[in-house]
């Protein structure tokens, strides 16, 4: 078991009286000692500790032991510390000492402590932690790790953390916090050197003094190849390395407006919720609005409308725009309709998606009001972002038959689920810090005056944006130090579709609001989406915002840098909020509903939940001042430091009128201090407290040069020092530091790498290998490293989850880092390259740290109180710590730094020049760590402080460093050659100089004229260069040359071109000049011009040391020896490249489209050609309108070129005009920087060695089985084995039965498909677009399993698996790879039985179908004639290359050829060798041809609307030449995606007219026609290429049909013609349907049917055959031109860069001398076809009951059956209504016939219609075939009441059941596993089909069954047999059978009262009259009876 054991025995000589405890701490694990009680002088612990190890003891580790008094109350203070490094342990095992402790300043005590260390190993075996010894593993409670692994409880993962005694662990804060580092130990650093340290193991490879220190610090660790080339290699690859070719991007690149085009196509939605709805979609993304038509009482609107956004906003802007679909119902003019669902995404999620779009995706409906409701619908549509320059590529739009799958097609990321839950984002706000002012101070003034207190001048609030809604918190009235304690709560689907969340602080004002500082949270950073992820959650914490500067004034120039666009210059503020999110569950009743934005009180937080304030230094040397701008030369210059608000003089905080807070806190205010000021509070701090100096004393630049001043510093630099007071959160940097370093390690090595790729050095995999090396260590470094000070205060859920990522990530990328070590191989270092370029960015993204702690610092340059140029450098760069890899990497470092213009003032020519070059040196750390804070600095400085009479002057820093050391050196500059500079002036050429900095020393080369490749080939000499510090320092790191390139203008001053950066190879006096570092390389440096790169320069530098000797020791220099130009030295030949002859021959051919010069027309041209100062001229082209080709064809010059071929100089080509009297013009220019293509290769001997072998047979797929089985094998050479298998089967028949056997949608019907006359040219396209999307599928599967291999691959040795193991996996992928390559063979067996049996069907012939152009499939047809570019005119700045094509004056057509001399002979033996042709034998005659042109235009996709409705009326236009076709009158109406169909004949004469121009405009009945796009074709290139494209090989040969061959020469004319023209022998035909063409034998039919059916013998199938393989004739075989429809982008230069959308057309070219064609095939567009769709509506049944009866209160419906086909129900018929019926049961026999238009191909109906009644005419639309039939209850005085529908489509739809028992809603609900029918194949069908709507709970319920018939007929059989609509003649139905009670009441009263009332109420009627009767005759009696009492009485 191997372990180390201390014995701590005691600690001595402690002062005082007290209870002391140890702390021991070994590779991240503490213990502590017992509490030694109430010991004096001596404290005796004599305990024990044991560290078992798993891995052996290295050299460098350390054992660090603290010692503390204890105290039960308070907490623990630090008594000293002792560190040791365990180098003599490890090597003898053993040792006693007894050392001093130091203290927190690290100075020595007297305490002493003695220990005992033992260290027992045991070779060979590894020991593990024992169960439980010794370690007590804390749960997580307290927020500290808890293990994840067992495999992370081995020693190797050094965890801090876990400690034995957990009674004290609460109590002893850490206080060193930051551990010892490897190599940064505090006491032991300055005593080892790392020479002595190494000698044991380093390489023998390494020569020492070529090491640099990293390098040598790794050689003792790593094999050679991991040490970092351009260490090793300093000559080599030095200038590959960072170091030597410093980055310093000088242009801000954000914040610049770019163009973005955002299509997005709604093609239709699908079950939305509500009953009967009328949907509109309206597309918003951010303040624009677009509405889609409205469709009518549907549930599934089908729309297919496209809609275009153009946006000119920067990037950052855009992609936070969001983007928001909602569904709406009913909306018209006059109301606003109600809202359906909504669904919504930034920009930016679109863009990151592959190819930058979602193609035919559903996106989920959700109710924003109701976010308890679910899904409300999926809405299917296309979205796309198009940049400027980004290429989208359309998927191909052919019938689009896929079934919809919804749930596995949604408008959701990739890893984001689908089912999305609703979630509460809480974004608390507690109070910001340091506000500016936002009033004058004038009005405050006034305030004062009049009410006489004092305000404070900014009345703060802060905004939140997410998705699209926004909240903000209250006003605090006038206040610098606003709280607010406020929580804004948004609730939205979790996770989000929007990347970034847009914090804002703004001031409220009554005029306008304005932003005073924007921070954005972006929530990948603060969350996890993985297994062991988190959610998003941010703080508290400080968040710094950034912004213009500031001073207040009323018309900010730089108010954009507030709103977070562009880099902030300037701290504005800080802010403390917080995030979090809780995921909603919406069952809950008490849940809120609504998701709209509510802002609540929070509870104040306390002080010190962000994090303990600690004092922090800042420390600054200004070493050098140089390039100071001209125009602020004349004044003194100041520069200020600032951090924060710290150190900012003249704008910094402005006091808040409440009382300022207590000091304690470190709010120490030196802001408004003078210069130098004495505080007199904390004059007496621990040390002595040094004020702040933020600013360097006034200066007046003295000149560099004509455009450049510098500061004379000399030796005296001058310093400034800061303190300020932050809440400790170091720990955050340090993490992020750790990382950026491993990754610019990384990013070095794979600049090393590519740069070996790139100059073909040896062994590019050796240093990939090792870049792995170092990754893997830099990942387990970080993981022992960062799990620091876990329970620091102020730590963050954040913090620590981020913690946790982090480690699983970078100890995952540790493990894959060593993995891809093994696998990186000689072939596969590109993809490996690959890979680790992955690496790289998500090391810079999770290095990226979410929570801020310190503010950036910030450098400005002033003068005259002004603030004229800043650099604003990261404070985690600067920051230091005792670790070395925690330190930032400018930490202590000099640094060379540019200042630049603020915001807008940058952008453009004003950002290119540099403000300022400064030489600085920062350090920033805390105040107690201060001690170092000066050793980065160069040595041999005096320090100068402030004369101050404090008694602690010795640690106050310097305000001035004075340097005695001083070298002095000799700068040699070799300036040779630029290429591809920018073009300067307007002859589109520059006069290039270049002018050199060093120091504060300039330089400049002479002036070439007219270049813009100068070959200057000057050395520059700067003597005297004094340098301060130790020569070996400036040996590591020497300062860096600036180069900046100019064009001399003859009047005003020169224009800058760009600039480079490098650093000089140096040599000290006591080094020997020679190799390998000297003489130095030449070496390219890229040439920035802003951030667009502007050519390369090819240089060398160097810096010679001068000592005693003076010069005269320097390797001397050859003086001027070029008597012309004056002293000018040459480039030394031992740097100079080594030269070799070479011959170059031109091929002129000609020139094209010259435009005119200064108004003249280009009349008589030449071409010049000059590379490396010699050239050759082109004869005179003496008219250029008549011929523009030239009539010496070839001509040659020799020139001694370098034997690099990376050196080699560019060739510059130039049109000039030559005018009458001896005049030339400079027509334009173009630079060949790359000749390499042009070299001349010996042509393959081994492929004519053919002859020898015998022949071969290429057998293709015939029809005859026999031939099939000859595999024919042959030997090739007598001496050779190899065996040469040509089995090339042909795949169509392979599509074919795929086609019979899953019967393809798009194809032609069963029993139509024998008919050959119903196939047509569109068949062929069509089945040719689906072999293209099958083939494009299949690349995708390849591309999928192979991934997959390289997967397991990966898997298998991330789990080492034993070989044996890796086999048997393997050998399961090859078995699954043969399964399905065995399925494929059985395939195609199967096809050739199909065949034998059904040879009646014929075959769609097929073509090829390019989604891209033509020219990119075959080189653009430049195999021997190239096209270079002539340009003219100042390159435009806007970006790389936007507006090159502006500058395009023409087309120099020819071609080149380099070789070496002298030639080899054999080549010009050859027969028919041309001496004047050189090497461009066999090349046509250039004199003019006359061509007839035909150009087939099939259809156009996704055009731009240009009509305000989002619609076009596109029509074409040809021009050629001078002729132009229009096609205007047959121009189609309102289409984005218009199907042309046309063919133009055009004649032409090449070369006079060869450029083609296809143009698609917009028809306007008023005002000129708009250009949507166009495309242009260079005819010439494709009539004269060995391609042959003039027309297209089809695949088969026939004479007559769809198929006819068009091509005037038949195959076998052709055939014979490429056979004389490659000059191999004539094919010979043999017998049995074989042809032989050089050796190769082909097979194939012999026989051919003409119109008539009669069969005759012919060779053309067998010409054919060898046409359609002529790639495999040997020598001069190349792949032809097949038969085919190219897809052409449409481009408008209005916009450049943007796609219009895309054309797919061909072009057939015929020489005129030539048989003439036939006539252009017929690609007319298919018409539609009529059919009559003729539904009967017999029954219904179980239809719901809606009313209740007036009288009875009975359920009843009244039902009629409504039905429609088109869109938009304007053909919708209604049956009669079946009055009052009780049981749901309805009688009919009523007929619907519904006429319409049908595309078989397309599947779709057509209607043409007009849109509204102001339209000019009718627009024709495409929909899909669906019958709509729905069921209504009728009511007279009110609306009728849906009761539910059923939409069949007439292609699919499931058969309906045999009775109504039968009929169930499953026939809907599980549609797709049903059986479906199309009624196009049954034509008559008759069935039960249910009727459904939705309930309230959105849940499908069955609400009633029809029983129809639908019955199918052509419009021919309609006019056969009519029949009557309803149940009228002709053929009419007879009249249902209905119960009496079906009718009308108050039509027919005395009918509703007979069978209403009577059947029911008969007996109770009958009751009533009786009683009624009774009552009358009661009434009557008792009326009647007094009368008669009375006469009876008196008896009258």
């Amino acid at each position: 078991m191997m372990a180390l054991t201390v014995h701590l025995k005691s600690v001595a000589n402690l002062r005082g009286k007290g209870d002391r405890v140890a702390k021991v701490t070994f590779r991240g694990l503490s213990f502590y000692s017992r509490v030694a009680a109430n010991c004096e002088e001596v404290a005796h612990f004599n305990e024990i500790f044991r560290w078992p190890i798993a891995s052996r003891l290295d050299g460098s580790e350390m054992l660090e032991i603290q010692v503390y008094n204890y105290s039960k109350v308070f907490s623990n203070r630090s008594v000293g510390n002792f560190c040791m490094v365990l180098q003599k342990v490890a090597e003898e095992g053993h040792l006693e000492l007894t050392e001093t402790l130091i203290d927190d300043n690290n100075t020595s005590i007297n305490t002493s402590v003695t220990i005992e260390i033992r260290y027992q190993s045991i070779d060979g075996t590894e020991g593990t932690w024992s169960n439980g010894e010794h370690l007590d593993v804390p749960d997580d409670r307290d927020g500290m790790f808890t293990f994840e692994t067992d495999s992370l409880l081995s020693g190797q993962s050094q965890r801090s953390g876990a400690s034995t005694k957990r009674s004290l662990q609460g109590s002893i804060p850490t206080f060193r916090k930051s551990g010892k580092g490897v190599f940064a130990s505090m006491k032991l650093g300055k005593i080892r050197s790392s020479k002595d340290d190494h000698k044991k193991d380093e390489p023998a490879v390494l020569d020492m003094e070529d090491l640099d220190k990293k390098a040598i610090r790794l050689a003792g660790m790593l094999e050679p190849d991991t040490i970092s080339l351009a260490s090793v290699t300093a000559v080599t690859t030095n200038i590959s390395n960072k170091r030597s070719k410093p980055d310093i991007k000088m242009e801000p690149s954000s914040g610049r407006p770019v163009d973005y085009q955002i299509s997005i196509t709604i093609i239709e939605a699908r079950q939305l919720i509500g009953l009967n709805m009328d949907p509109v979609v309206c597309v918003e993304i951010g303040d624009d609005k677009k509405y889609t038509s409205m469709k009518e009482s549907t549930n599934c609107p089908y729309y297919n409308e496209y809609f275009v956004f153009d946006f000119h906003v920067p990037p950052d802007v855009m992609f936070d725009k969001i983007i928001k679909l909602s569904v709406i119902h009913s909306k018209n003019l006059l109301r606003s309709g109600t809202l359906v669902g909504t669904f919504k995404m930034d920009v930016g999620t679109v863009y990151h998606q592959p190819e930058h779009q979602f193609y035919h995706k559903w996106a989920i409906l959700s109710d924003p009001v109701d976010i308890t409701a679910g899904c409300k619908g999926y809405l299917k549509c296309d979205v796309a972002v198009v940049g400027k320059g980004d290429n989208i590529k359309t998927p191909h739009k052919a019938n689009e038959t896929d079934e919809d799958d919804i749930e596995g097609n949604l408008l959701l990321p990739e890893g984001i689920p689908a089912e999305r839950q609703w979630a509460r984002f809480y974004v608390k706000v507690y109070r910001a810090e340091g506000l500016p002012k936002m009033n004058t101070s004038i009005m405050a003034n006034v305030k004062k005056a009049f009410i006489g207190e004092n305000r404070d001048l900014v009345d703060p609030y802060v905004q939140v944006h997410f998705s699209g809604q926004k909240g903000k918190t209250s006003v605090q009235k006038s206040s610098y130090e606003p709280i607010w304690n406020e929580q804004i709560v948004f609730t939205e689907l979790f996770p989000p579709l929007c990347k970034r969340m847009k914090v804002q602080i703004r001031d409220s004002d009554k005029v306008n609001d304005v932003a005073i500082g924007t921070h954005f949270i972006d929530l990948r950073k603060i969350s996890n989406d993985g297994d062991k992820g988190f959610l998003p959650t941010l703080g508290p914490a400080w968040a710094n915002m950034y912004g213009s500067t500031r001073q207040y004034t009323l018309m900010d120039e730089h108010q954009d840098l507030n709103d977070g666009l562009g880099e902030g210059v300037s701290f504005r503020a800080r802010l403390l909020l917080s995030v979090a999110v809780e995921i909603l569950d919406t069952t809950s009743p008490e849940i809120l509903s609504s998701t709209e934005v509510q802002v609540d009180s929070v509870s104040n937080i306390s002080e010190s939940a962000t994090g303990k304030m600690e004092e922090f230094f800042l420390f600054g040397a200004f070493l050098e001042a140089t390039m100071i701008d001209r125009k602020i030369g004349d004044k003194p210059i100041t520069f200020e430091i600032t951090i924060g608000n710290y150190g900012n003089q003249i704008d910094g905080t402005s006091k808040p009128s409440s009382l300022r807070k207590k000091k304690k806190d470190g709010e120490n205010n030196e802001e408004d201090s003078e210069l130098i000021q004495n505080s007199s509070e904390d004059e007496a701090d621990e040390e002595g407290d040094m004020d702040s100096v933020s600013c360097t004393p006034l200066m007046k630049p003295v000149i560099t040069d004509r455009n450049y001043f510098h500061l004379p510093y000399f030796e005296k630099k001058p310093c400034v020092y800061i303190k300020s007071w932050w809440q400790d959160q170091r720990r955050r940097l340090y993490n992020s530091n750790m990382m950026d370093k491993i990754a610019d390690k990384l990013e070095e090595g794979i600049n090393d790498v590519q740069e070996i790729i790139k100059t073909e050095k040896a062994f590019p995999e050796r240093r990939l290998r090792g870049v792995l090396e170092e990754l893997s260590i830099g990942c387990s470094r970080f993981v022992n490293l960062a799990n620091k000070d876990l329970n620091q205060a102020g730590r963050t859920k954040l913090d620590r989850e981020r913690l946790k990522s982090c480690m699983r990530e970078m100890e995952n990328m540790g493990q894959q880092a060593k993995q891809m070590r093994t696998q990186v191989k000689k072939n596969t270092v590109k993809d490996r390259l690959k890979l680790v370029q992955n690496f790289l960015q998500r090391l810079r993204f999770l290095a990226d740290e979410p929570q801020h702690s310190i503010p950036d610092v910030f450098v400005w340059m002033m003068s005259n109180n002004k603030r004229i140029a800043y650099a604003r450098i990261p404070s985690k760069d600067i920051l230091y710590s005792l670790v070395d890899e925690e330190t930032g990497r400018d930490c202590g470092k000099v640094k060379a730094v540019f200042l630049k213009l603020p915001g807008k003032k940058g952008f453009g020519p004003a950002g290119w020049t540099v403000q300022a070059k400064l030489e600085l040196y920062l350090w920033l750390g805390l105040n107690k760590q201060r001690k170092d804070f000066l050793s980065g600095l160069p040595n041999g400085f005096d320090e100068i402080k402030v004369a101050k009479t404090t008694p602690y002057l010795h640690s106050a820093p310097p305000v001035s460093l004075v340097y005695e050391m001083k070298q002095v050196f000799q700068l040699r500059a070799h300036m040779y050659q630029a290429r591809s500079l920018f073009a300067a002036d307007s002859s589109g050429l520059s006069d290039p100089f270049a002018r050199v900095f060093f120091s504060t020393h300039s330089q400049v080369t002479e002036v070439l004229s007219e270049t813009l490749c100068p070959t200057w080939d000057q050395l520059l000499v700067f003597d005297d260069v004094e340098l301060f510090g130790e020569a070996s320092e400036l040996r590591d790191d020497p300062p860096i040359i600036v180069v900046e390139i100019y064009d001399q203008d003859t009047v005003g001053k020169a224009e800058f071109i760009g600039r480079t950066f490098a650093k000089p190879t140096i040599k000290m006096c006591d080094e020997h000049y020679g190799p390998p570092r000297f003489p130095p390389q030449l070496e390219y440096f890229q040439i920035y011009r802003g951030n667009c790169t502007a050519g390369e320069l090819l240089a060398a530098f160097e810096l010679l040391q001068i000592g005693q000797g003076g010069t005269a020791d320097l390797p001397p220099l050859e003086g001027p020896t070029d008597t012309e130009h004056g002293p000018i030295i040459a480039v030394p030949l031992g740097i100079r490249p080594v030269l070799s002859r070479y011959r170059i021959e031109v091929l002129f051919w000609g020139l094209r489209d010259l435009k005119r010069v200064n108004l003249a027309q280009v009349d008589r041209p030449r071409v010049d050609i000059e590379c490396a100062g010699r050239g050759v001229q082109s004869v005179l082209i003496q008219n250029y309108k008549k011929n523009p080709n030239f009539s010496t064809l070839v001509k040659w010059f020799e020139v001694d070129l370098p034997e690099n071929e990376l050196l080699h100089p560019p060739l510059n080509i130039r049109v000039v005009d030559c005018r009458a009297f001896g005049r030339y013009t400079l027509v334009g220019s173009h630079a060949v920087t790359c000749l390499r293509r042009f070299l001349y290769c010996a042509p393959d001997n081994t492929s004519s060695n053919w002859g020898s072998a015998g022949d071969i047979i290429v057998n293709m797929d015939s029809m005859e089985p026999a031939v099939r089985k000859m595999d024919t094998c042959v030997k090739l050479d007598a001496t050779s084995d190899a065996v040469v298998k040509v089995d090339m089967i042909e795949d169509e028949s392979e599509k074919e039965k795929k086609k019979k056997k899953k019967k393809k949608k798009g194809a032609v019907d069963e029993e139509d498909e024998t008919d050959e006359s119903v196939l047509d040219w569109w068949s062929k396209y069509f089945a040719s677009i689906e072999t293209m999307k099958e083939a494009l599928r299949a690349q995708e599967a390849a591309l999928a399993e192979a991934e997959e291999r390289e997967d397991l691959e990966i898997a298998a040795e991330a789990a080492d698996i034993k070989s044996d193991d890796l086999v048997w996996k393997g050998s399961r992928l090859k078995e699954r790879n043969k399964e399905k390559r065995n399925a494929k063979d059985k395939k195609k067996v199967h096809a050739v039985d199909g065949i034998e049996k059904r040879m009646v069907k014929p075959k769609v012939d097929e073509m090829m179908v390019y989604n891209k152009e033509l020219e990119n499939e075959y080189g653009q047809f430049e195999d021997w004639l190239h096209t270079f570019n002539l340009y003219r005119g100042k390159a435009g700045d806007n970006d790389e290359h936007a507006l090159d094509d502006d500058r395009i004056v023409g087309r120099f057509k020819g071609s080149l050829c380099m070789y070496k001399l002298p030639l080899s002979e054999e080549i010009t033996r050859d027969v028919g060798f041309d001496p004047n042709m050189g090497m461009f034998q066999s090349i046509p005659h250039n004199d003019p041809i006359n061509v007839l042109v035909r150009v087939y235009v099939v259809r156009a996709t996704d055009l731009h609307p240009a009509d305000i409705n989002g619609k076009a009326d596109p029509y074409v236009v040809i021009k050629l030449g001078k002729s132009e076709v229009k096609d205007k009158e047959n121009y189609i109406s309102k289409q984005l995606n218009p199907v042309f169909g046309k063919s133009f004949d055009i004649e032409a004469t090449f070369p006079m007219e060869s450029m083609l121009t296809v143009s698609v405009y917009d028809w306007d009945l008023v005002g000129t026609d708009d250009l949507i796009g166009e495309t242009k074709i260079d005819l010439e290139n494709r009539f004269y290429s060995k391609y042959r494209a003039t027309c297209g090989i089809s695949s088969t040969y026939s004479l007559h049909g769809y198929n006819v061959w068009r091509d005037p020469l038949k195959p076998s004319q052709i055939l014979a013609k490429l056979c004389k023209e490659g000059k191999i022998d004539s094919p010979q035909y043999g017998p049995g349907g074989k042809v032989k063409v050089a050796n190769r034998i082909f097979v194939g039919p012999t026989e051919i049917e003409d119109e008539n059916g009669l069969k005759k013998q012919t060779e053309e199938h067998l010409a054919l055959t060898v046409l359609n393989h002529w790639e495999d004739i040997p020598r001069v075989g190349c792949r032809l031109v097949p038969e085919h429809v190219e897809t052409r982008p449409l481009l408008n230069p209005d916009k450049p860069g943007i796609e219009q959308g895309r054309i797919e057309m061909w072009v057939d070219m015929f020489p005129m001398d030539m048989p003439a064609p036939g006539p252009a095939i017929d690609i007319s567009p298919r018409k539609p076809k009529r059919y009559e769709l003729r539904v009967i509506i017999w029954n219904t049944d179980e239809v719901i009951l809606e009313d209740d009866d007036y009288f009875t209160g009975e359920k009843s419906s009244d039902i009629f059956v409504r039905g429609w086909l088109k869109g938009q129900q304007e053909d919708r018929q209604d049956t009669d209504v079946h009055y009052h019926s009780l049981t749901g049961e309805g009688n009919f026999n009523w007929r619907f016939v519904f006429p319409f238009d049908y595309l078989m191909a397309e599947e779709k109906i057509v209607i043409s219609k007009k849109e509204s009644m102001f339209s000019w005419d009718e627009t024709e639309y495409k929909i899909p075939a669906r019958l709509t039939l729905q069921v209504w209850d009728a009511d007279h005085f009110s609306a009728d009441d849906f009761l539910g529908a059923i939409e069949l489509d007439l292609n699919r739809f499931p058969r309906g059941a045999k009775t109504s028992k039968q009929c169930s809603i499953d026939l809907i609900r599980n549609e797709q596993e049903l059986p479906s029918i199309s009624i196009f194949k049954q034509k008559r069908v008759k069935g039960w089909w249910p009727f459904v709507a939705r309930d309230e709970n959105d849940e499908m319920e069955l609400t009633g069954k029809v029983e129809a018939e639908l019955h199918l007929v052509t419009a021919e059989e309609a006019e056969k047999s009519p029949v009557g609509l309803g149940r009228n003649e002709p053929d009419p139905l007879e009249k249902p059978n209905r119960p009496d009670t079906t009718f009308l009441w108050f039509l027919s009263p005395l009918k509703a009262i007979r069978y209403l009332v009577c059947n029911r109420y008969k007996w109770l009627i009958i009751k009533i009259v009786l009683a009624l009767l009774m009552l009358i005759m009661v009434g009557l009696f008792l009326y009647s009876m007094p009368g008669y009492l009375v006469k009876k009485l008196l008896g009258a």
